[in-house]
């Protein structure tokens, strides 16, 4: 098996889920660390959700819902969530001046 270290994904939110990564087929994924930068003078929240096979959403696919970033602030989640071909990690947050990053691994046959 070979193992890619990357980045997995990043994007600038939006204030709806948005898909930062999923996982492609033939593939499993570990992501180490995801960073969240908050780019606005004032606090943010920041929501974080797994869905395996993307299933519908439902409350148990929540790693994180509503956590405050300060103003200007960044928080670093090192978590080592682990990821089956479909799977996708979503995120949101409570304004567009919020930055997600996803670090990892990806391994493949």
């Amino acid at each position: 098996m070979a193992n890619a270290y990357k980045v997995l994904g990043q994007l600038a939110s939006t204030t709806s889920a948005v898909a930062l990564y999923t996982c492609p087929s033939s593939t499993e994924a570990v992501i180490s660390t995801i960073v969240i930068a908050n780019r606005a003078a004032a606090s943010k929240t920041f929501t974080i959700i797994l869905r395996p096979n993307d299933e519908a959403l439902a409350d148990k696919h929540y790693l994180a819902k509503d956590v405050t970033v300060g103003a200007s602030d960044t928080t670093a989640l090192t978590l080592g969530i682990t990821m089956d071909a479909t799977d996708k990690l979503y995120v949101s947050a409570s304004d567009t001046n919020v930055s997600f990053s996803a670090f990892g691994s990806e391994i493949t046959a």
